[in-house]
């Protein structure tokens, strides 16, 4: 349904901006009004990667007031296949930064207010009251449910988007007028159940299609046009190129919106509840120098690879062998593991090793370690000509 315009209007444009904005301020639904409200609003783009990329860009030349950009990581060379905003002279600066200076070429009129900062339970709240807006661009679990959390605690609407492989998904959550994030996904699913990008690859295009109906969802707010994505879940299949759009409605027993609601276990441990800390990680896992000593020793130890075939082919650590981790998580490639060599598993970045971990372990190989970093650990710190991914 048709929601009132999130923000008021500013003053008048000046000429430049009418200038500027003049495909906006022809078209009827947005006109000068519209215009003068996106210059008011004051919009929080949470990282500033795939999705935050192309957002930021788009509400930059939109004409957003105020642009808030948070972020704590840098640019490596891997980002730049999908996230537009940084450049290859970008590798290795902050991408709040980088993404920041973009924004400032795109449009001049914006104030941009950079962050560099991890969003966590002790800032999120105190973040997001400076904003009208939430745009979502985080790629993991624990921070999207720490998004909004903080969002409904805050009153603000927020536009969330997701993407893996060809798949994206996006809808607006607002408390005050439907579901909230919790309401759809209650529970965060197993570790390693939903791969991350990192693990499981993107298409980089995919980031601009799901990127660019957020921003489209952030102006129908500001604005109050049209219907906003509220109650509503867009689902877009790439290689099928199809939009699918999904009815939402509110969970009675969500512990954050429901009519019963508490809220006593909000803004609390994320990690925890998405089930990411807990897992076998200090007193079974050893560094890529230590990985180094053993084999240079000549430990008899057997070093499995649990990462995807494609990932294997791309690199791998010399003498490893390839078992998948979706193999030892089910049992069925655990008869491949001896009983009489000390086992060392590895994946990309140490994620999905541990997770593999933890199955073996169950499995009663309890000597069985994990490598710190994983393969790129490996290569940066060892083995340097092997290439990155």
């Amino acid at each position: 349904m048709p929601l009132p315009p999130l923000v008021a209007p500013t003053a008048a444009l000046t000429n430049e901006e009418i200038r500027r904005y003049s495909r906006h301020l022809i078209i009827p639904e947005v006109g000068t009004t519209g215009q003068r409200r996106l210059s008011s609003a004051r919009v929080l783009c949470v990282g500033a990667g795939g999705l935050g990329s192309p957002a930021l860009l788009y509400l930059a030349a939109a004409g957003i007031g105020t642009l808030g950009i948070v972020d704590f990581d840098v640019v490596d060379e891997s980002n730049l296949q999908r996230q537009i905003i940084h450049r290859q002279s970008d590798i290795g600066r902050p991408k709040v930064s980088s993404a920041a200076a973009r924004v400032a070429e795109v449009n001049p009129h914006v104030r941009v207010v950079e962050h560099h900062t991890a969003l966590d339970r002790d800032n999120a709240l105190a973040l997001f009251a400076q904003y009208d807006l939430i745009v979502d661009g985080t790629d993991n679990f624990a921070t999207r449910y720490l998004v909004n959390d903080a969002a409904v605690l805050a009153g603000k609407p927020y536009v969330w988007g997701s993407i893996y492989r060809f798949d994206g998904q996006a809808s607006v959550f607002w408390a005050e007028h439907g579901p909230c994030y919790r309401c759809l996904y209650p529970q965060a699913p197993p570790p390693g159940m939903v791969p991350s990008c990192a693990e499981g690859g993107v298409l980089g295009v995919l980031c601009a299609s799901i990127g660019s109906i957020q921003v489209t969802e952030a102006i129908k707010l500001i604005t109050g046009i049209g219907e906003p994505l509220v109650g509503s879940l867009m689902v877009y299949d790439a290689l099928e190129m199809t939009y699918r759009k999904v009815k939402l409605r509110r969970d009675p027993e969500c512990v954050l919106c429901g009519p019963n609601a508490t809220q006593t276990t909000l803004l609390a441990d994320y990690d925890d509840f998405c089930g990411t800390s807990g897992l076998p990680l200090a007193d079974h896992s050893i560094t890529v120098e230590e990985l180094s000593r053993w084999r240079s020793a000549g430990t008899d130890l057997l070093l499995v690879d649990v990462r995807e075939p494609v990932e294997f082919d791309i690199v791998a650590i010399p003498g490893s062998v390839l078992i998948p981790k979706g193999q030892l998580v089910s049992g069925a490639a655990l008869d491949q593991l001896p009983s009489d060599r000390q086992i060392v598993l590895h994946c990309k970045t140490g994620v999905r090793s541990t997770e593999a971990l933890a199955a073996v372990h169950r499995a009663g190989f309890t000597s069985a370690v994990h490598v710190q970093g994983g393969i790129l650990a490996w290569i940066k710190r060892i083995e340097p000509h092997l290439p990155t991914y």
